[in-house]
Protein backbone atom coordinates (compact mmCIF):
# COMPACT_ATOMS: atom_id res chain seq x y z
CA UNK A 1 0.00 0.00 0.00
CA UNK A 2 1.36 3.20 -1.11
CA UNK A 3 1.89 6.52 1.77
CA UNK A 4 -1.19 8.07 -0.36
CA UNK A 5 -3.16 5.21 0.11
CA UNK A 6 -2.35 4.82 3.65
CA UNK A 7 -3.33 8.93 4.06
CA UNK A 8 -6.41 8.27 2.94
CA UNK A 9 -7.34 4.98 4.94
CA UNK A 10 -5.73 6.93 7.80
CA UNK A 11 -7.75 9.96 6.90
CA UNK A 12 -10.69 7.66 6.65
CA UNK A 13 -10.55 6.49 10.00
CA UNK A 14 -10.03 9.30 12.12
CA UNK A 15 -12.86 11.40 10.61
CA UNK A 16 -15.25 7.99 11.09
CA UNK A 17 -14.21 6.76 14.42
CA UNK A 18 -13.01 9.95 16.07
CA UNK A 19 -15.36 12.48 14.56
CA UNK A 20 -12.49 14.99 13.52
CA UNK A 21 -13.38 17.28 10.98
CA UNK A 22 -12.13 16.51 7.63
CA UNK A 23 -11.13 19.98 7.03
CA UNK A 24 -8.73 19.86 9.92
CA UNK A 25 -6.78 16.88 8.26
CA UNK A 26 -3.31 17.50 6.88
CA UNK A 27 -0.19 15.72 6.98
CA UNK A 28 1.34 18.05 9.40
CA UNK A 29 -1.84 18.28 12.05
CA UNK A 30 -1.21 16.98 15.34
CA UNK A 31 -3.48 14.60 16.83
CA UNK A 32 -3.73 15.36 20.15
CA UNK A 33 -3.07 19.47 19.42
CA UNK A 34 -5.10 19.95 16.33
CA UNK A 35 -6.99 16.66 16.20
CA UNK A 36 -8.34 16.33 19.92
CA UNK A 37 -7.25 12.92 20.11
CA UNK A 38 -6.58 10.99 23.64
CA UNK A 39 -4.74 8.74 24.64
CA UNK A 40 -7.21 5.68 24.23
CA UNK A 41 -7.75 6.99 20.87
CA UNK A 42 -4.22 6.70 20.76
CA UNK A 43 -4.49 2.90 21.37
CA UNK A 44 -7.60 2.03 18.78
CA UNK A 45 -4.82 3.94 16.07
CA UNK A 46 -2.32 2.00 17.11
CA UNK A 47 -4.56 -1.55 16.55
CA UNK A 48 -5.40 0.32 13.43
CA UNK A 49 -1.82 0.67 12.15
CA UNK A 50 -1.12 -3.56 13.30
CA UNK A 51 -4.46 -3.95 11.00
CA UNK A 52 -3.27 -1.76 7.65
CA UNK A 53 0.54 -3.51 8.37
CA UNK A 54 0.03 -6.65 9.64
CA UNK A 55 2.38 -6.28 12.21
CA UNK A 56 2.74 -5.21 15.71
CA UNK A 57 3.22 -1.31 16.52
CA UNK A 58 5.84 -1.33 19.47
CA UNK A 59 5.55 1.42 22.01
CA UNK A 60 8.90 2.91 20.66
CA UNK A 61 7.59 3.42 17.73
CA UNK A 62 4.03 5.27 18.89
CA UNK A 63 5.91 7.31 21.21
CA UNK A 64 7.31 8.86 18.36
CA UNK A 65 4.05 9.55 16.75
CA UNK A 66 2.68 13.36 16.79
CA UNK A 67 1.25 13.98 13.31
CA UNK A 68 -0.38 11.99 10.57
CA UNK A 69 3.28 12.01 8.94
CA UNK A 70 4.12 10.29 12.00
CA UNK A 71 1.96 7.55 11.80
CA UNK A 72 2.81 7.24 7.96
CA UNK A 73 6.10 6.99 8.81
CA UNK A 74 5.49 4.41 11.09
CA UNK A 75 3.80 2.27 8.57
CA UNK A 76 6.63 2.84 6.18
CA UNK A 77 8.75 1.42 9.03
CA UNK A 78 6.92 -1.75 9.44
CA UNK A 79 5.97 -1.91 5.85
CA UNK A 80 9.75 -1.85 5.35
CA UNK A 81 10.89 -4.35 7.59
CA UNK A 82 8.56 -7.31 6.13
Amino acid sequence: MDRQAVYKEISDFLVDTFEVPEEDLTPDADLVENLGLDSIDAVDLMVKLQEITGKKVTPEQFKTVRTINDVLDVVDQLSANG
